[in-house]
């Protein structure tokens, strides 16, 4: 007798027939693709037999289907009982009636194959929704990941709904994920209708009905309970949340949702399986029978997800739990809607441990430390502790975060042997990993908060580790990197490490253990999170400086750009050190490197948000002094700090926005200061722009000195690499147009995009509609181009080279980079930029875009092509100085108070920027002419002095009074903020930042009026004094001149003495010549 069930195998219909005669089972099964017998039966032909292929193919199939429906039947038979009886009764409360009759279908299909296989299937609700179900034999550990892995991707709908369902027998698991949210409470249903045994449940909440109940643990009565605010909150439910929730449940993910609204927090709630509730509804839903077929306890663990993505937050919940050696028996998911923050993932989990051991509450803990953290770790982290479960996550989190910290350090010396993979592979390799180990144990000692490691002992254990490394180490890297990871905890002076609501691990180092950078900066941190790396490095104690946001394209360029992550955080640090001469702040950058290779621009944004808030709040855990903060951070570093950020690159106003925010909820001394350029109280760079109007003032001032051109009234060309929808590059077309019209002809802009090209200057009105539209140069109309103009897109490889090569190839005057990369130009390719017969394209530079050409590019221009080169530092200064006084808008004026008079405050500061700009500018020039040397030595020499003179000035102020000093203060800032709020100086701004706003005044004011020499030529040792009394002497020189009005001398010989009191009379007077 042969018997068939059909099977999918491999996307083919496959038939695997079992042969037994008189009752006896054939030994031997055999699958094979479907093949019709033609060989006859029987030697003899009968009459009744069948006689030809067609009747032998028509008696077959009859046969077979009899014999399937046979089988069929009692498999059904044996089935539909098997289902009624095993499946729990939340299955049949919250699966609907047809969809239960699919899956008795594709299980029936699965018996009657009598295999161990599983089963996916897809369908579409009634409401659109698009739900996958998977059956399969067992709940195996593991099984819920595998099948997230394979889960379909739907870009216009995310996860919104997770049921598991585990048999009461354990032998089958039907999980099914649902995808779009349905209907939500509002006006398509009410809430009252489908909702009403939770709205009783919650009346006998509020009346005190389950004080007394121990077991299970039922919500307190609180306000988000009436009746009122219940219905509220519903409106953001889904139907079938609220249709198909058990009713103790959804109070509780009530209180787990309010306690993440609005943040980026993880709630969790663990308690034990109990059998039912005493409010009436199972809350084990059937699963006592499960607990009495195992041997071990089962727990409910309810979490609330802020802002997540849901299948990322299920994921990584379900990996956690795998790694701490617990499965699930089973899940729910559901989202609830969350205003501007989102939506909350509410996910309720039954696991039951592995092992013999009862959890004890120090694993309980761990858990629940490690599920509030799974939303913020990196997969490198949850890969590696999933290759040494006995690592842990915290061990495996501080590994990865060093080998990551070593590469820019390493990479340096050998950028092969220490690329990024081979750092983090050799520190895990298994020869290996338990010595790092033993140097995250010594981390997690040092900065223990219960019981911190001394100096002394650390230091011990330190020496330790390096002798167990000399011994037994061979390898020279590995030895290196092992070595290296000891030196970094030896300079490691604060961690967040064992704050529990964290969203990465920081560290705030000592900037020494960043090798070979040159000048040392005051301050470094460092924060490894989920997909991204990021560095903050400062020049001075009060600094300030831009967030760049780094998202390389490919897995190359991730790995190149982190070898170099640092150094550009370094240099751009640097850069702004030295444009910060004229303002109370030093130069800081944060550099902030990004992993979204591979994913879809969703998903790219999503992880660059949560890439900012994880970088920012880490910084503020090692910052913010708070009872927390000093309970928990063992501070080896002693000193309070005060950071000022800025938007850079890829951060946008929400950012801005959440970080205020969140600055502000941490405890932050001055929230709005802490970011610059707020969408409200804040002063728009590109709006305004303010940086280019610096920019232009420096390109006027060289234009008729270098070029003696004046734009005002000569025409002139120039290039510019930036869009005309960038900050810099577009407002500067905008002003060159302003002030100098048909004079100027832009004949080269190249931007991401394209490049556009016309020797007879791009058309204005097209530059400036662009420029209003906000649109890239690829949408330049090209019929506003002249015959000799042309517009080259990146779309082909032509068009990628000609935009690469314009600032190199288009001939002007001058060359404005406002866009690009750092190092586009350096000492391998400056070449380029020269014409055949060693000419440059452009005879002058002025530098709107940080770091574009190198130093070594720089100095080679100049030497051989005789290149005027006008440094960053100099030309886009006014970008940070009014940042800077943002900052003071910040803390001295309310956000109402800065609303209202928004417009003479900008007002105020265009004119302080350009003042700024100008008196630079013209000492610039004057150096120059004066002086030998290049035009950016100059430039880095103004800087230098006036920090030198500040930091000096500084100082010498910590035990001075300062009310003699003040005017400097007040005619620093814009008139209309002195106006209104200089009176509230002394209270509302730290009295460190008074001091440098005095000292960075004083300082630039002098080298300004006096020029370098006049400071670079006074001793370290007297510099402060003299500083000082420059102010005094020039009390007594204004007094003077104001004598000398009132005589009755001659106007030609008052007004000439006038001029030298004022030029060298402070000077004199001190007896400096």
């Amino acid at each position: 007798m042969l018997r068939h069930s059909v099977a999918r195998i491999g996307g083919k219909v496959a038939i695997t027939t079992s042969r037994s005669a008189l009752g006896r089972t054939a030994s031997k099964n055999n699958t094979r693709a479907f093949t019709l017998r033609t060989t006859p039966l029987l030697s003899k032909t009968q009459s009744w037999a069948p006689t030809d292929e067609a009747d032998i193919e028509r008696v077959t199939i009859k046969a077979m289907i009899h014999e399937l429906k046979e089988d069929q039947e009692s498999t059904i038979n044996k089935t539909v009982p098997w289902f009624l009886d095993n499946m729990p009764p939340a299955y049949f409360r919250q699966v609907g009636y047809s969809t239960r009759l699919d899956h008795v279908k594709a299980i029936t299909s699965l018996r009657g194959a009598d295999m161990e296989m599983s089963l996916s299937m897809k369908s579409v609700t009634a409401d659109d929704r698009r739900v996958v179900t998977f059956i399969s034999p067992s709940n195996q550990p593991g099984l819920i990941l595998s099948q997230l892995a394979s889960l379909p991707s739907y870009s216009d709908r995310s996860l919104s709904r997770v049921q598991i369902y585990t048999s009461n027998d354990n032998s089958m698991c039907l999980n099914m994920y649902t995808y779009g949210e349905g209907l939500s409470g509002g006006a398509e249903i009410n809430p009252v209708e489908i909702a009403g045994p939770i709205l009783s449940y919650a009346e006998k909440v509020q009346n005190g009905e389950f004080s007394n109940v121990t077991s299970p643990t039922h919500p307190s009565p609180h306000s988000m309970f009436e009746k009122k605010n219940l219905l509220e909150y519903m409106h953001n439910c889904t139907s079938s949340y609220l249709k198909l929730s058990d009713t103790r449940r959804f109070l509780l993910q009530r209180e787990l949702f309010d306690k993440v609204s609005g943040g980026e927090g993880v709630a969790i709630r663990i308690e034990p399986f109990s059998p039912s509730s005493s409010d009436g509804v199972a809350d084990g839903d059937g699963l006592d029978s499960y607990q009495t077929l195992s041997e071990h306890p089962l727990y409910w663990i309810d979490m609330a997800i802020a802002n997540s993505i849901p299948q990322y937050s299920l994921e990584h919940s379900a990996r956690v739990l795998k790694i701490s050696n617990f499965d699930i028996i089973r899940s729910h998911l559901d989202n609830v809607k969350d205003g501007e923050n989102g939506t909350v993932t509410l996910l309720r989990l039954l696991v039951q441990p592995q092992g013999d051991d009862v959890p004890s509450e120090e694993k309980w803990d761990q858990l629940e430390r490690n599920l509030k953290r799974q939303k913020w770790l990196d997969p490198v982290t949850t890969d590696l502790v999933s290759k040494y479960s006995w690592l842990g996550i915290r061990r495996s989190e501080i590994i990865t975060a060093m080998a990551s910290l070593m590469h820019p350090i390493m990479g340096v010396k050998n950028p092969v042997a220490y690329s990024k993979n081979n750092i983090l592979a050799t520190v895990i390799n298994k020869k290996y990993v338990q010595i790092s180990s033993d140097i995250a144990d010594l981390l997690i000692k040092r900065f223990n908060p219960k019981k911190p490691l001394s100096d002394s002992d650390f230091e011990a254990q330190a020496n330790e580790i390096r002798e167990h490394i000399g011994k037994d180490v061979v390898d020279r890297n590995a030895n290196e990197l092992l070595n290296k990871m000891v030196d970094i905890l030896g300079h490691m002076l604060r961690t967040n490490l064992f704050l529990e609501d964290r969203y990465a691990l920081g560290f705030r180092m000592d900037p020494a253990i960043m090798e070979d950078v040159g000048y040392v900066p005051y301050g470094l941190f460092f924060v490894h999170g989920r997909r991204f790396n990021g560095y903050h490095v400062r020049f001075r104690d009060i600094a300030r400086g831009g967030m760049r946001l780094v998202t390389p394209l490919t897995e190359e360029q991730l790995s190149l750009e982190s070898g170099r992550q640092y150094a550009e955080c370094y240099n751009l640090a640097f850069a702004q050190q030295l444009k910060n001469k004229d303002i109370p702040e030093g130069g800081s950058k944060c550099v902030c490197l990004i992993d979204t290779v591979d994913v879809s621009p969703l998903a790219k944004n999503f992880i660059m948000r949560k890439s900012v808030k994880a970088f920012t709040d880490s910084i503020l855990d090692l910052i913010v002094d708070t009872e927390e903060t000093r309970e928990l951070v063992v501070d080896k570093f002693g000193q309070s700090e005060v950071l000022y950020l800025g938007p850079d690159e890829q951060v946008i106003s929400d950012d801005i926005d959440w970080i205020v925010k969140r600055a502000a909820k941490r405890g932050y001394g001055t929230p709005p200061a802490f970011m610059s350029s707020k969408p409200k109280a804040g002063i728009n760079h590109k709006e305004y722009g303010v940086t280019s109007e610096g920019v232009n003032v420096f390109l006027e001032v060289a234009l008729n000195q270098v070029l003696k051109i004046d734009p005002r009234k000569d025409e002139f060309t120039v290039k510019i690499t930036g869009g005309p929808d960038g900050d810099v590059a577009g407002n500067e077309m905008k002003i060159l147009i302003r002030e100098y019209g048909d004079n100027v002809k832009i004949v080269g802009v190249c931007d991401h995009s394209g490049s556009a090209e016309d020797p007879n200057g791009l058309n204005h009105a097209e530059l400036m509609r662009l420029f209003e539209a906000a649109e890239c140069i690829s949408n330049f109309d090209k019929s506003k181009l002249s015959s000799q103009g042309d517009l080259h897109l990146v779309d082909t490889e032509e068009g990628v080279r000609m935009r690469n090569t314009m600032h190199n190839r288009v001939e002007a005057d001058a060359f404005i980079p406002a866009g690009g990369r750092p190092a586009t130009m350096d000492g391998t390719n400056y070449g380029q930029f020269l014409k055949e017969d060693g000419t440059p394209s452009a005879p002058l530079i002025v530098e709107g875009a940080n770091l574009f050409v190198t130093q070594e590019a720089r100095d080679k221009l100049f030497e051989e092509a005789g290149v005027i080169i006008v440094k960053d530092s100099s030309a886009n200064k006014c970008g940070v100085i009014c940042s800077s006084y943002e900052i003071c808008a910040a803390m001295l004026m309310t956000e109402q108070e800065f609303f209202d008079n928004k417009e003479a405050v900008v007002a105020d500061v265009l004119v302080k920027l350009k003042e700024f700009a100008q008196t630079e500018a013209e000492l610039l020039f004057r150096e120059y002419n004066n002086y030998p040397g290049s035009l950016p030595e100059h430039s880095s020499t103004i800087s230098e002095t006036i920090n030198r003179a500040t930091d000096a000035v500084r100082e010498a102020l910590v035990d001075q009074p300062l009310d003699d000093f003040m005017p400097l203060v007040r005619n620093h800032l814009p008139k209309t903020m002195a106006d209104l709020a200089f009176d509230r100086l002394h209270d509302r701004v730290p009295a460190a930042y008074i001091r440098s706003a005095i000292a960075s005044s004083l300082a630039s004011k002098i080298v300004y009026s006096e020029g370098v020499n006049f400071v670079r030529s006074q001793p370290e040792a007297t510099l402060s004094s003299i500083a000082i009394k420059y102010i005094e002497m020039e009390k007594e020189i204004n007094v003077l001149m104001t004598g000398l009005e009132g005589t009755d001398m001659n106007k030609e010989q008052k007004e000439k003495i006038m001029g030298l009191l004022k030029k060298g009379g402070v000077r004199t007077g001190l007896g400096i010549f």
